[in-house]
């Protein structure tokens, strides 16, 4: 499928996908929508905690470098587990203006390693921050109680409503440890639906720029 880099609405740059209109990030800012979905609503739960996070969707590795940052913030270690069943080139990697856009010159190494370091292994980004990138389809997923966060960051119900399946997310709830979170940008009912179903207690939350809503669920 034909992938074309554009720049979003903050400056930060995204992958689109012309064949279906969507977009790795929002196309109304890629920086500002991680920021407030995942950290905002997220990661700042858990400070001053050793903590696991899932993402579903590596994708660009943005939200992975935003963690990387925001988690010195937050006086927190980081165990993150990143899934993609289809890796970015390395071409697309250097078109990502995100060390520019984050002011994170000083961290630019960080971001090549992301990048750089190799499939199926857990990798020391640094000494607070290990990285283990799977290539592996969503319905694959077989953890259990593992993860006390998860980004879930998916393509977009529209083009591929398969991953927002209740079996998705019954993967989603085996993963989680008690009393963990999972966050999404998404707000339909149908996505609701089938988090209730699987026993997660969601809540609507104010979106990121462009979008009104989200959503993030918690396993009790």
């Amino acid at each position: 499928m034909k992938r074309e880099i554009i720049q979003t609405s903050d400056g930060s740059t995204t992958i689109h996908l012309p064949d279906w209109d969507e977009c790795y990030h929002s196309k109304h800012g890629a920086i500002q929508e991680a920021k407030h979905v995942f950290i905002k609503n997220g990661l700042s739960l858990f400070e001053g905690k050793s903590i696991s996070i899932l993402e579903i969707g590596f994708g660009t590795g943005l939200n992975a470098f935003i963690t990387y940052l925001e988690a010195k913030k937050y006086n927190q270690t980081i165990d993150y587990v990143g899934v993609e069943a289809y890796p970015i080139s390395a071409e697309e990697v250097l078109q990502m203006n995100y060390v520019a856009e984050l002011k994170a010159e000083t961290e630019s190494l960080v971001f090549e390693k992301i990048h750089q370091c190799d499939w199926e292994e857990k990798i020391a980004i640094s000494d607070d921050f290990g990285l283990t990138k799977r290539k592996q389809f969503f319905n694959e997923i077989g953890d259990e109680d593992k993860f006390d966060l998860i980004y879930f960051d998916a393509f977009g119900y529209r083009v591929q409503p398969e991953l927002w399946s209740t079996e998705i997310f019954e993967r989603m709830y085996k993963a989680l440890k008690k009393d963990s979170v999972l966050v999404t940008y998404a707000a339909r009912g149908v996505v609701k639906r089938s988090m209730q179903e699987v026993g997660f207690t969601v809540e609507k939350l104010a979106g990121p720029p462009g979008k009104r809503e989200m959503f993030r669920a918690t396993k009790q």
